[in-house]
């Protein structure tokens, strides 16, 4: 395992294990170089209950290519609305150890702008 993905990776550890003492849902995402994901998981990170991804396919349509910040700001703008077809308003944001930045920013700005709050 590469030194990046270890540091990614334990610093993901600490952010799930602070989200966990606060009992909150949490939102979390992961990229890979041609797809994003979001998954909204319960209090106790057992099960999911709303998802979305560049895979998707009213996500799908609109894109052009998946990879990039634009895409990840639209998952963020349906993941959003699908959060607040279930009431669904306060989130953690785990960025599963990804820095804040580019396509994790792109997300994370467009769900903000469609009311959900982290």
């Amino acid at each position: 395992m590469g030194d990046k993905r270890k540091t990614r990776l334990r610093r993901a550890t600490k952010i799930r294990s602070k989200i966990a003492r606060q009992g909150a849902v949490r939102l979390s995402v992961h990229r890979t170089p041609r797809h994003f994901y979001a998954q909204l998981f319960d209090q106790t990170g057992r099960r999911v209950l709303v998802a979305a991804s560049t895979l998707d396919p009213q996500v799908r349509k609109q894109l052009k290519y998946s990879g990039n910040a634009e895409a990840a700001g639209i998952v963020g703008a349906v993941f959003a609305k699908k959060a607040g077809a279930l009431s669904i308003e306060r989130v953690a944001f785990d960025r599963a150890g990804f820095r804040y930045h580019g396509r994790v920013k792109a997300f994370a700005e467009a769900a903000r702008a469609h009311g959900l709050v982290f």
